[in-house]
């Protein structure tokens, strides 16, 4: 009989670090699979330091793992994600200013992918579907970026859970931040909460310039940037200088939202962006007392435009308020393994069969 997933990580759970917490509650667990009897997973520190302290760990992982029925053979990698940590202060950094000439559209050093999620308005739920997105794909196996590019209104430092400044090691460089197996950048971690960002367009492309190229994503195979909502300078700017695969337009179903929607969809035509797919959200709402389903904002309008432009229709996510009481506390849904998770996973999914992530 087969090892399920399930054993896998209640064996992994006994293997502790010293400070009492095991590798799953670090979240340091990537791309476990099982093939038969072999069973092969990546231990993911957050730093080489880190890493370099981890092989006592590695082989007590590998030793629980090998030791359950079923398992024939065990296999552990153990890697670093992202740059190490510098322990000399940091210079001081400035976000924002004037963009600097460019010869032509860019895409950071080893980063495969680079994902728009775009709306036409504001409070259909993008950046949740963005924070969402990136751990799922994090969990299936790929090494994600998340850009939040939403200048005006960062919310992933909240969405996500953290809160610290980013170090820079010569006041140029900015080393990006990591949570639930994601690495980040916000202009969010860069202002102190409830301080507003009084710029003009010149300022917003700059400062979205320096995050695309300044920032230390390391090895990504997917990048995916939450743009603001709207077709402003920043949809602009990152259509045109930077080498972007693709964008994904999340909209509600009802008509107020879709008439902005399509304004998004023939921004990212005429800036000759491909449009990936589009996802509904808050397509319904399941009364969690008698379970019934209510359209609150009507139905099928996403679907029916995804057919009208001959785009698939990625997903469709209902009202959740575990999905929202959750981005509220810094963990997204998509963590967990309940139903809105598994529907981001079928998302993420459906991008990396379909060659986009």
């Amino acid at each position: 009989m087969s090892v399920t997933k399930a054993e896998i990580e209640a064996a992994l759970s006994r293997v502790a670090l010293p400070d009492g917490k095991s590798l799953l509650e670090h979240d340091l667990i990537r791309a476990l699979t099982i093939d038969g009897g072999a069973v092969r997973f990546v231990i993911e520190a957050p730093s080489p330091e880190v890493a370099r302290q981890m092989a006592p760990l590695r082989d007590a992982a590998e030793k629980v793992v090998a030791e359950l029925p079923g398992v024939d053979t065990a296999s552990v990698a153990l890697t670093a994600h992202g740059p190490a940590e510098k322990k000399s202060p940091p210079p001081s950094l400035k976000i924002g200013g004037h963009p600097k000439p460019q010869a032509g559209p860019t895409k950071p050093s080893g980063v495969k992918r680079i994902l728009a999620i775009g709306s036409g308005k504001g409070g259909v739920g993008k950046s949740t579907v963005s924070s969402n997105l990136a751990v799922a794909l994090a969990r299936a196996g790929r090494k994600v970026g998340l850009l939040d590019a939403d200048i005006y209104g960062p919310s992933q430092p909240r969405m996500m859970g953290v809160n610290k400044r980013p170090a820079s090691p010569d006041g140029k460089t900015i080393i990006p931040l990591h949570a639930h197996g994601v690495t980040l950048m916000s202009i969010g971690f860069m202002l102190e909460e409830g301080k507003a960002v009084v710029w003009r367009g010149p300022m917003l492309m700059g400062a979205l310039q320096q995050m695309l190229g300044q920032v230390e994503w390391g090895e990504l195979d997917v990048l995916l940037v939450d743009l603001p909502p709207g077709t402003g300078d920043v949809q602009l700017t990152l259509c045109t200088k930077s080498e972007l695969t693709g964008a994904i337009v999340v909209s509600t179903p009802q008509d107020v939202a879709l008439i902005d929607a399509r304004k998004a969809l023939d921004m990212f035509d005429t800036l000759k962006t491909p449009v990936l797919g589009l996802i509904e959200n808050m397509s319904m709402f399941v009364c969690p007392d008698c379970g019934s389903e209510h359209q609150i904002f009507g139905q099928g309008g996403v679907a029916a435009e995804a057919e009208k432009l001959g785009v698939p229709l990625l997903g469709a996510l209902p009202i959740d308020l575990e999905t929202r009481l959750a981005g509220d506390r810094g963990t997204p849904i998509a963590v967990g393994d309940g139903a809105m998770a598994q529907a981001y996973a079928q998302i993420a999914q459906g991008l990396i069969k379909g060659g986009m992530a």
